[in-house]
């Protein structure tokens, strides 16, 4: 056994501590031993392993301080240790791993800064570094790091500025900087690189004004959550991958088509702002329209979302925006179906489908009357395998961030444990004071829970559904201007007619009054000529007529027959 070259016992449930004699195995250059159920820490006589090369510790279950030993592992390329609960911090020595192409710490709980001993990591390709508490670093280490394709810091507390050498990095293919304190404007040589595919940006405090250019490579842009403003240059479109939501940019006729309904969503929210439409909202997250047994209309959200994205429906009552990468997943999918029968609820057709995300998924409320809300949101974990099946796919942890207004409510969510299990339902209810007539629910990633399993690639926030409802007696229509414009119109178009109707009755009765009126003065004409003659009523002349019985005829005169009548 110590000639032993290559051990993985990675993709199972072991459990326990890792015994010490693994660093008797003096030979080897590859030992995996993530995706378990572990516990403890990582003995010091690993640190032995002089000739190792790879070490994968990733959901290893693992947590504590790095050894020190592990300085004596010069030789390492490659060390995956991501989504396990390494504390302390980041080790200065692993600058000394010269020959290291591949770093990951993803969702520890390690503290800042990133060694300054980082820059001599020439040799690196892929740095994946988050989720960082404490102390800010800088990218000054980053400098001399021209071999790197993908580089991510994402929510590490980076701060300073974006420099602009990194337009220098010709096979960086992958930039995620977002969730950090950047400051400063966004270099154009970033938008000029021939390799870069993808840029995230979002979420930092830059400024200034979009680059006037942009390579044919870039087509993923997240520069959302900044204080960017001016207008858009021509390579602004519809067709790119972009997300530029909650900036300040400048709208008018000339661009405010190129990204329909952008101008809603910058940071002052403008849409319907202190003229309120609506006070409720529910959204079929990821899947078509749904209307429950209460009556609660769920309006479908099943547009396109992509990695940098962003859709507002066209009643302006709600917006979602996503930003994030699927990192190592081919043709990612931004929708989870669900073929399972979902338990703990009554309304299990809104669990068939879920919108998902690798970063940051918000929803927003627009136009909302000021004042209490509570949101209700609705979660299933239907991918994972149950806890009881005792295998390594039923170690997958799904953990999250959810955030409303901006204010963290829940950190380290876990579906499946908060509901008991997987495929059962959950809701999870908020408290809210809207005041400024919009609402944002956020459900962020900051690096934890796995990323492999059960496929490579698959974490971050899931949701089925959501529902906001007023906690007071909203005073608006929740029509949309335009239908309320055409009933406004619709309501003229009826008072008129009803107004023209009464005016004729009147003058058709005016006419007739006056006609009456004139005969009336005929008769008092013809009446009076002469002495008056006795008038007589219809009643007496029926009956000195005998009904104007034939027998009393007389003839016919020029106006019709005389009658013969005596009273």
């Amino acid at each position: 056994m110590t000639a032993l070259k290559s051990l993985s016992i990675a993709h199972n449930a072991f459990s326990g501590t890792i015994p010490k004699e693994l660093g008797n195995l003096t030979e080897l250059t590859l030992l995996s031993i993530g995706i378990n159920n572990f516990s403890g820490t990582l003995p010091p006589e690993l640190g032995n392993l002089v000739k190792l090369e790879e070490l994968y510790i990733n959901s290893c279950g693992l947590g504590g301080e790095i050894p020190s030993t592990f300085a004596n592992l010069k030789r390492m390329r490659v060390l995956a240790a991501s989504d396990a609960a390494f504390t302390g911090n980041i080790p200065d020595f692993i600058g000394n791993w010269t020959g290291l192409t591949s770093l990951r710490f993803q969702g520890n709980s390690f503290e800042g800064p990133i060694p300054s001993s980082f820059s001599n990591l020439t040799s690196l390709t892929s740095l994946r570094i988050s989720d960082l508490s404490n102390v800010s670093s800088t990218l000054d280490f980053i400098k001399n790091l021209k071999s790197l394709t993908d580089l991510n810091l994402r929510n590490a507390l980076i701060s300073g500025s974006v420099p602009s050498y990194i337009g220098e990095f010709q096979s960086l293919n992958i930039l995620d900087l977002s969730f950090n304190n950047l400051t400063g404007q966004v270099p154009s040589a970033l938008f000029n690189m021939s390799s870069l595919e993808y840029l995230f940006l979002g979420n930092n405090s830059l400024n200034g004004t979009l680059p006037n250019q942009k390579s044919n490579t870039l087509k993923t842009i997240d520069l959302s959550y900044n204080y960017l403003s001016g207008t858009f240059p021509s390579w602004v479109s519809s067709n790119l991958n972009l997300n530029l939501v909650a900036n300040s940019f400048t709208f008018d006729s000339s661009n405010i088509s190129v990204l329909p309904r952008l101008n809603c969503l910058q940071r002052d929210f403008p849409c319907n702002r202190n003229i309120p439409r609506f006070a409720n909202f529910s959204i079929k997250c990821g899947g078509p329209m749904k209307t429950t047994a209460d009556g609660t209309v769920y309006e479908a959200e099943n547009s396109s979302l992509s990695a940098a994205s962003f859709t507002v429906v066209s009643t302006e009552k709600w917006a979602v925006s996503n930003a994030g990468l699927y990192a190592d997943r081919e043709s990612p999918s931004y929708v989870e179906t669900n073929l399972k029968q979902v338990t703990g609820t009554n309304t299990p057709e809104l669990y068939q489908t879920s919108r998902t995300s690798p970063g940051s998924l918000r929803y927003y409320g627009l136009g909302l009357q000021n004042g209490p809300y509570t949101i209700n949101l609705l979660f299933a974990e239907t991918r994972f395998a149950a806890r009881s099946s005792q295998t390594w796919e039923s170690l997958a942890q799904r953990v999250f961030d959810i955030y409303i207004q901006g204010y963290r409510q829940l950190k380290d969510f876990d579906i499946s444990k908060e509901a008991g299990g997987v495929d059962r339902a959950i809701t999870k209810t908020f408290s809210v004071n809207v005041s400024e007539n919009h609402l944002e629910i956020h459900l962020f990633w900051a690096g934890k829970g796995t990323c492999c399993n059960p496929v490579q690639g698959y974490y971050g926030p899931i949701i089925s559904a959501l529902n906001v409802v007023p906690d007071f007696t909203p005073n608006v229509s929740g029509i949309p201007f335009s239908t309320r414009k055409e009933k406004s119109r619709t309501g003229v178009i009826v008072g008129v007619s009803i107004s023209v109707g009464v005016v004729s009755l009147i003058l058709i009765f005016a006419v007739l009054y006056m006609r009456m009126r004139k005969d009336s003065e005929d008769e008092e004409v013809l009446l009076g000529v002469g002495p008056r003659p006795n008038t007589f009523s219809y009643s007496q002349l029926r009956t000195a007529t005998e009904d104007f019985s034939p027998s009393n005829k007389l003839g016919e005169g020029g106006y019709g027959p005389v009658t013969r009548y005596a009273f």
